[in-house]
């Protein structure tokens, strides 16, 4: 099957750029869609794949204070106040220190509002996603 005009946004979706129109092929001989037969008729997908997951990241800096990083530990990340404490000293001692693995979206998330937040209060704590 050839479409033309057409860009791959994922594994089994196509669009054509002519106005309105959108097609979805399934590709069928792809292993990882096992579908099985159900009582009712209905084809059903018994494959999945766990989502990625990334790491969050804290740096140490010389202007964020402590208790500014235990407080959005245990605001943000919902760790406790004894977890956010020894976090929060692991950062300090040996400079980063991973906060925790989430899915992609969530460590995204929870990674932004940190920045968000940090900025806000005038601190220039640097949280990546790995």
């Amino acid at each position: 099957l050839i479409l033309l005009q057409s860009v791959t946004i994922c594994k089994h979706i196509f669009i054509d750029y002519k106005p309105f129109l959108c097609y979805i092929i399934i590709d069928m001989s792809n292993e990882r869609n096992q579908y099985s037969q159900t009582g009712n008729g209905l084809a059903e997908d018994t494959s999945f794949e766990l989502p990625p997951e990334r790491k969050v990241v804290f740096y140490n800096d010389d202007f964020t204070t402590m208790e500014f990083v235990v407080d959005v530990l245990v605001s943000i990340f919902n760790k406790t106040p004894s977890e956010a404490e020894l976090i929060m000293r692991e950062v300090h001692m040996s400079g980063n220190c991973v906060v925790g693995t989430y899915t992609y979206d969530i460590a995204i998330s929870r990674t932004n509002l940190t920045i968000q937040v940090a900025r806000k209060n005038g601190f220039p704590l640097r949280v990546e996603v790995e």
